[in-house]
C-alpha cells in the first residue's frame, strides 16, 4: 500500500503544469480521492491552512479556498468557524461534485489558476486559502499575482508548496518581490509535515495583503 501510494504522489506531481493532464488525472481519482488522501497517505496540510487562515479572519468573513478539490479545506474552515462563507474554485468539475457534498461552500466553480480569473472582481475577498495546487508540476508562484488581485488590503493568503518546489520552482523568490514590491507582508512562513506519513513536508507561507 505505501509504494502505491508513492507512486500516486509521484504521478500527481509530474503532470508538467499541463491543465489538461490534471484536470484528468483529479477526474479520475476523485471518487477515492478524500480516502487515499486521509486514511492511506496521510494528508495533514489541509487542518493546518485552515487554522492558519481562520486565525486571521472574522467569524462572518467571505474566503476563497482556491483548488478547493473535494472540500477538505472548506470542511476544516467550516468546523472552525461556522458562519464564515466559503467560495470554492477548482480545475475539476468531477471534484466539484464531491466538493458539494461537503455542504461547506457558499459557491463552487470551475476555474483555472492557469489564466486570468476573470469572473472574480478585485478586492473582493476577505481571506483566500491555497493548499496543494503549488507545487511541481502545477502552477507555479506567479499564480499568486491573481490571488493578490482578488483579496481585499489587509487580507490574509495562505497557502502551502512542497519543501521541493519551495526554492527549486521559485517560490522563495517570488515571496520576496512582492514584499519589496509593496504588495505584501509576509506574515509566517513554517515548515510543516504535509503528509506525515510519507515524510513530505511543506512550507505553510502567510501572506497579508497590503
Amino acid at each position: 500500500m505505501i509504494e502505491t501510494d508513492y507512486f500516486i504522489l509521484k504521478e500527481a506531481h509530474s503532470l508538467g503544469a499541463d491543465a489538461d493532464a490534471i484536470r484528468e488525472f483529479y477526474t479520475d481519482w476523485a471518487k477515492t480521492y478524500d480516502t487515499d488522501l486521509l486514511m492511506a497517505i496521510g494528508y495533514a496540510g489541509h487542518e493546518a491552512a485552515a487554522e492558519a487562515l481562520c486565525e486571521r479572519i472574522s467569524d462572518t468573513a467571505l474566503v476563497l479556498d482556491v483548488g478547493c478539490g473535494t472540500g477538505l479545506v472548506g470542511l476544516e474552515i467550516m468546523k472552525r468557524k461556522f458562519d464564515v462563507e466559503i467560495d470554492g474554485i477548482d480545475l475539476t468539475p468531477e471534484m466539484l461534485k464531491h466538493a458539494r457534498k461537503k455542504g461547506a461552500y457558499r459557491t463552487l466553480n470551475v476555474a483555472d489558476l492557469f489564466t486570468v480569473l476573470d469572473e472574480i472582481e478585485d478586492d473582493k475577498y476577505d481571506g483566500v486559502v491555497c493548499v496543494g495546487i503549488f507545487s511541481h508540476g502545477h502552477v507555479g508562484p506567479g499564480g499568486l499575482n491573481e490571488l493578490i488581485r482578488i483579496a481585499k488590503p489587509g487580507a490574509p493568503i495562505v497557502f502551502a508548496v512542497l519543501e521541493a518546489s519551495f526554492e527549486a520552482d521559485g517560490f522563495n523568490e517570488k515571496i520576496e518581490t512582492l514584499e519589496t514590491e509593496g504588495k505584501t507582508k509576509t506574515l509566517d512562513v513554517s515548515l510543516i509535515a504535509f503528509y506525515p506519513k510519507q515524510e513530505v513536508f511543506c512550507q505553510l507561507v502567510v501572506l497579508e495583503v497590503i
